[in-house]
């Protein structure tokens, strides 16, 4: 039975989509003002093999990756840099296809931008201010967390704590990881100087970061799915926001199965520009690794743990990655998907019981690794029969249908 923790019950438990066969999956996509890092890719590669993974049990999976492209930080961005927003977004999006196909993400069902998905995100605040649960302060409307029973459930906030006095909340977003006791904001009305707004049937300004996922996900899946996905980070204020909006409205849960990865650690530090200790895939790149060592160095830890990137921890990736390719040349020279319809093999029952494991990826390589040393002594000796290596190169080339990078030079 496949098993996965859920940050909402904090429990492992059995996997069971409201459909079958069918998994509707929501992953926070990037802010692409800026190039993404390896930090973000950990996020976005765990969620590509909870995919794939998804797909190899037999799983038809919808899923949503989402462009947050209109908010603070990148209003401001652009006008440091002098340039139009839709050229910095522009820019972006285009950095992170070209890294995310680098190593080998698979691209999303549906991949929405804030900047288009406008119209979904004010039809949910309408609908929020006849409920009563959002409300106008000036030009700018906020959504009150008192009126959602059970506001703060995924994080498991305390709201004895909650301030007795009316406080709002502006901005975007905000720095660190802490909570902002009050409304938060869903639109920001247009002030005079404004140079990003539309008009819109409640008037001339912008949505909020805060409602833009809402109104994302809803105009793509609706507003009930399987799984939702994103960073640890995202347990402070921004999932919880999500589901109190959706939820509000529909008075169903928007998703069962809760996903947050660990960060990635640089040297045991968290990766800032402050500390001038961002790294790019173009940087490894540079440094003569390949993506496909990238991705297996990032997906080869526990995803819910952080991840410390160091030189030795990454030397120490490339060389069991090697191993496991050289292995696998030697059981499957060609590199190529054994023409033939083979029962299970072993390896693929082992992957299996990893991966239902709560996508232990790191416990499936490793004892997948030491087979792969016997059958090749075994080959080596004249020990294994033909059919026997057709079936570990066919369980070989299954199991790189979610790791792709067993076989990198084939692989699409």
């Amino acid at each position: 039975m496949t098993k996965f923790y859920s940050t909402l019950s904090r429990k492992v438990e059995p996997f069971v989509p409201r459909r079958k066969g069918v998994v509707k999956m929501f992953t926070c996509g990037p802010s692409v003002y800026q190039r993404p890092h390896i930090g973000n890719f950990r996020t976005f590669i765990f969620e590509d093999v909870l995919q794939r993974y998804l797909e190899f049990l037999g799983y038809s999976v919808e899923r949503v990756l989402n462009f947050t492209d209109v908010e603070d930080k990148a209003i401001a961005a652009a006008h440091r840099e002098g340039i139009t927003l839709s050229v910095l977004i522009d820019r972006g999006a285009d950095w992170f296809y070209q890294d995310a196909g680098r190593l080998r993400i698979k691209p999303p069902s549906h991949n929405p931008r804030s900047s288009t998905s406008v119209e979904s995100a004010v039809s949910l605040i309408r609908q929020l201010l006849e409920q009563g649960s959002a409300y106008w302060y000036d030009v700018d409307i906020f959504f009150d967390p008192l009126k959602f029973p059970g506001f703060g459930k995924l994080f498991r906030l305390d709201m004895s704590r909650w301030p007795k006095t009316k406080r709002r909340f502006r901005k975007d977003t905000y720095p660190g990881v802490q909570w902002n006791r009050g409304d938060f904001i869903l639109w920001h009305g247009y002030r005079e100087g404004d140079t990003v707004y539309w008009d819109t049937a409640i008037g001339r300004g912008r949505p909020s970061w805060n409602i833009q996922d809402p109104g994302m996900v809803v105009s793509c899946l609706g507003s009930e799915i399987d799984i939702a996905c994103g960073g640890e980070d995202n347990l402070y204020r921004h999932h919880d926001y999500t589901i109190a909006i959706i939820e509000s409205l529909t008075g169903t849960e928007f998703a069962h199965y809760w996903f947050h990865g660990g960060h990635l650690l640089i040297d045991g530090k968290k990766m800032s520009k402050s500390r001038g200790n961002i790294i790019n895939l173009d940087d490894l790149l540079k440094q003569g690794f390949s993506a496909e060592e990238v991705r297996f160095f990032l997906a080869g830890k526990p995803y819910r743990s952080r991840l410390n990137f160091t030189a030795g921890g990454l030397k120490k990736s490339c060389e069991i990655l090697h191993r496991l390719q050289e292995l696998a040349t030697g059981l499957n020279p060609h590199g190529k998907p054994p023409g033939t319809s083979l029962t299970e093999g072993k390896l693929s029952r082992i992957f299996q019981e990893h991966m239902d494991n709560d996508l232990d990826l790191e416990g499936a390589v490793l004892h997948i690794l030491a087979d792969l040393e016997m059958f090749d002594d075994q080959r080596r000796h004249g020990e294994l029969g033909a059919e026997k290596s057709l079936q570990i190169a066919g369980d070989l080339w299954k199991i790189d249908s979610v790791l792709q990078c067993i076989f990198p030079t084939v692989r699409v």
